[in-house]
């Protein structure tokens, strides 16, 4: 019998033990569960000239931001493809290859050709998804109906327990407004397969959106424990934990949590959650009025000058600047700020103006110009979704906002935007706040 992949697309190899360890790897890789890269090694074993393999560890290398490995893996792959490879693996191969050489949004074109073709192929259907896919950082403000749109257009293709397809089908809708519908489908895809991660952290974001901190917490601590921390996401979720903790009040569990779990020195996670859980949890609780242990916002910002050392990425740069407002860098800021700005002028900034104007706003914040912050980005409230992530990462960012209208006054519109908030989502904080301004 030919060789074929979870869906029955045939591989180009003649190894069953190849083909069946890469259906094991890409099973693990796509629920963020450890071994995948150890078991793509053992398929390669088997078989050293399989390009799928070789292009999916490529695709793990770039998960775990290994750019100079991933980039070496998927040479590797075109090579082995473009002499042993089908027309869909030679497909395949491209779309991964685009994506990893920073090509996004020809990534993003070819995968979604791609996935006319050959919707079932999950590894490339899973690129445009998720909080971090290439739908995420396009730019677009409609990033999150458009996954919702590319899940419903190929979900005829997959049957309805797809462990996979529910995961990220369900956390397109609890994005995009459909929290209750979307949580079911994560429920249910949580029940087909414990481990994993990806589902796990889907359905904590439903549970989030739908007003359930209590039960997301309650599933974070007695799942994680079974996760081991070399998994990609072990540090965020228990960051949706901390997350949880601050909305219900509760800012020593939250700080112990960053403690053990998210903190640059705890976390093994990847770069882009590290810097982005540290500085928006940090941010929380400085703008909800929390003290901080000494040395905390120091840690996060030697790990982020490390990790992200120049400027230009629209998820990455806001929290860089919560960072430098935080720890008083205003030239670094400033510095930041002009960049950006030049990056806008040539076209390569593709959120646009709201990445520099939420800088500006944080540095107002820190300074106590509470009107000056709300000037600043109150205009682009309705654009901070284009700087990609999720919804419960982009809340800072309103938070801060709903915040310095309260400290700056602006009473009538803090409670107004409150009341659109918890129309949005029932928040125990946000409720809070409410009923501050109402006494």
């Amino acid at each position: 019998m030919a060789c074929v992949d979870n869906y029955g697309l045939p591989l180009s190899t003649a190894s069953d033990k190849a083909a069946r360890l890469y259906r094991d790897g890409v099973a693990l890789m796509l629920a963020a569960w450890p071994g995948a890269a150890e078991t793509l090694d053992t398929a390669l074993e088997a078989d050293p000239d399989f390009a799928l393999a070789h292009a999916a560890r490529a695709r793990l290398h770039a998960m775990r931001a290994e750019p100079g490995e991933a980039h070496a893996r998927i040479v590797i792959a075109r090579q082995k493809v473009a002499s042993k490879g089908s027309e869909r693996e030679q497909s395949h191969v491209e779309a991964l290859a685009l994506a990893i050489t920073g090509q996004s949004q020809k990534a993003l074109e070819h995968a979604l050709t791609h996935a006319e073709r050959w919707p079932q192929d999950t590894v490339i259907l899973s690129l445009p998804l998720g909080a971090f896919g290439l739908f995420a950082f396009s730019g677009r403000a409609d990033h999150n109906q458009a996954r919702v749109d590319l899940c419903e257009r190929h979900a005829r293709h997959f049957n309805a327990d797809d462990w996979w397809f529910l995961t990220y089908r369900g956390w397109a809708l609890a994005e995009n407004g459909a929290a209750y519908r979307g949580r079911a489908m994560l429920e249910r895809a949580f029940e087909l397969r414990r481990e994993n991660a990806n589902g796990v952290h889907a359905l904590v974001h439903a549970m989030f959106e739908g007003g359930a901190g209590d039960e997301a917490e309650a599933l974070i601590a007695g799942w994680l424990p079974d996760y081991d921390r070399s998994g990609i996401l072990h540090g965020h979720i228990a960051w949706h934990a901390a997350l949880a903790a601050l909305e219900r009040g509760d800012a020593d569990a939250a700080l112990a949590l960053y403690a053990d779990h998210v903190q640059p020195s705890a976390s093994q996670g990847t770069p882009i959650n590290i810097v982005s859980d540290a500085a928006s949890l940090l941010w929380r609780l400085k703008v909800y009025g929390h003290a901080l242990p000494q040395g905390l916002w120091q840690q996060a910002a030697d790990y982020a000058r490390q990790a992200f050392p120049r400027p230009g990425h629209s998820f990455i740069d806001p929290h860089m600047a919560l960072i430098e407002a935080a720890t008083n860098q205003r030239a670094a800021l400033a510095q930041r700020i002009t960049m950006l700005e030049e990056r806008i002028g040539n076209g390569s900034l593709g959120a646009g103006w709201v990445v520099p104007a939420i800088a500006r706003a944080v540095q107002a914040f820190v300074e106590a110009d509470y009107a000056g912050c709300v000037r600043i980005l109150e205009p682009y409230a309705e654009d901070v979704v284009r700087i990609g992530g999720s919804g419960a990462q982009r809340e800072v960012i309103e938070d801060t906002l709903v915040v310095a209208l309260m400290r700056g006054g602006e009473i009538e519109k803090a409670r107004a935007l409150l009341d659109r908030r918890l129309h949005r989502r029932p928040s125990p904080r946000d409720a809070r706040w409410r009923a501050q301004l109402t006494a």
